[in-house]
């Protein structure tokens, strides 16, 4: 809940609003700017949450950039199939040519024949609008052909961001990857950027000789802002709403969350909200925003909790407890934890890294993905 004195939140959550509200990322800015203008695609590998989406959102609205191209930007994470993928891309699509000139607006339909079906006249305004399901598109392949060519007749050069780009490798079609690369590799115009969270499935994807995309793009990872830049950007956020904020308070916060950008704005919107204007936001405020942002969550852990299976629910648990865990099929590790055995850990440990419940770094440690999640196994149910 709002204070009552407080002004319009400045630290924005899950969505780009512009480069007011934006913290840094100037040199990747560039580096992704430079990429696009010499005409190469794009591969952009972070962990999820760190800001991938939103720094291509920001690149996107820069004048020199929104000048030159016309962008669409396709979130694929909660895609499924083939079908879904091009049922989104078309959508967002056809939502940037509403926006656009009228002579590529009128071509569209012309060229994407496969979905005059979904081609709706608002009642009201006259409007044409897309209103296409899954059962409406009987062929998506020719589907995504027609998009291409129609991104590549365009008065300007198009680029395309697909999100979580990894997702095409659990289609249930084959060779999904080999057939959008032969399309991509047609057009002489569009540009591409491929972003993921999934660094290992990524990494195969575009660096595996065997596979379509294997050295088809520029290479790019994202790490988190600099942690006395963020401390700045979040000082500098508070006194815009009239209020202060310690710097030691936005250091607890960038330290307890590793950085990750995400997680950093939640808290630091819900510690903005409890602070009220013309006062100071303390680390003290920080254990309050931790038990009001886990109380909202709560409802959807505890269904988390009941979809997974015991031996997984044993092992996350333990892995929260620990923090940071390692050896995780060690003796020590499964007699400190009580758990079955070594044998039973591995099993477990793909389950919940499936679910992307947990995340390995290279030095073969595992801690939960979810810090929000983390603090609350830690702080509800094992204490």
């Amino acid at each position: 809940m709002l204070h009552k004195d407080s002004k319009l939140n400045p630290f924005i959550i899950g969505k780009y609003v512009s480069d007011e509200y934006f913290c840094d990322r100037e040199k990747e800015t560039e580096q992704v700017k430079t990429q696009l203008f010499n005409g190469r695609n794009m591969t952009l590998i972070a962990a999820r949450r760190i800001g991938k989406s939103g720094l291509i959102s920001h690149v996107f609205a820069q004048p020199d950039i929104a000048k030159a191209y016309y962008t669409i930007q396709v979130d694929l994470y909660a895609t499924n199939n083939l079908t879904e993928m091009v049922t989104v891309l078309g959508k967002e699509v056809f939502s940037q040519v509403q926006k656009q000139s009228k002579s590529w607006r009128d071509k569209f339909f012309d060229v994407i024949t496969s979905l005059r079906v979904g081609l709706k006249l608002d009642p009201v305004s006259g409007v044409p609008t897309l209103d296409i399901g899954i059962g409406d598109i009987s062929s998506p392949t020719m589907t995504i052909d027609q998009i291409f060519e129609y991104l590549e007749m365009a008065d300007k050069p198009c680029i395309v961001a697909f999100d979580e780009f990894q997702q095409i490798t659990n289609y249930p079609e084959k060779n999904v990857e080999a057939l959008l690369r032969t399309y991509i590799q047609r057009c002489k115009k569009t540009l591409f950027i491929f972003a993921g969270s999934q660094k290992h499935m990524m990494a195969q994807m575009f660096l595996s000789p065997a596979r379509p995309f294997y050295q088809s793009t520029s290479n790019m990872g994202l790490e988190p802002i600099p942690r006395d830049t963020y401390i700045a950007f979040a000082q500098a956020m508070f006194k815009k709403g009239a209020k202060e904020i310690d710097a030691e308070a936005v250091g607890r916060v960038y330290d307890m969350y590793y950085g990750i950008t995400w997680y950093m704005q939640y808290m630091l919107n819900e510690m903005f909200n409890l602070t009220p204007e013309g006062g100071t936001c303390r680390v003290e405020t920080i254990e309050v925003a931790i038990q009001n942002v886990l109380s909202a969550q709560q409802t959807f852990y505890q269904y988390v909790f009941t979809n997974i299976p015991p031996r997984q629910k044993e092992l996350l648990f333990a892995i929260a407890k620990a923090g940071v865990a390692q050896n995780v099929t060690s003796k020590e590790f499964v007699q400190k934890y009580r758990l079955q055995s070594a044998s039973s850990i591995q099993s477990a440990l793909k389950g919940l890294e499936e679910k992307e419940l947990v995340i390995g770094s290279l030095d073969k440690t595992w801690r939960i993905y979810d810090t929000f999640l983390e603090q609350y196994i830690q702080r509800y149910v094992v204490k």
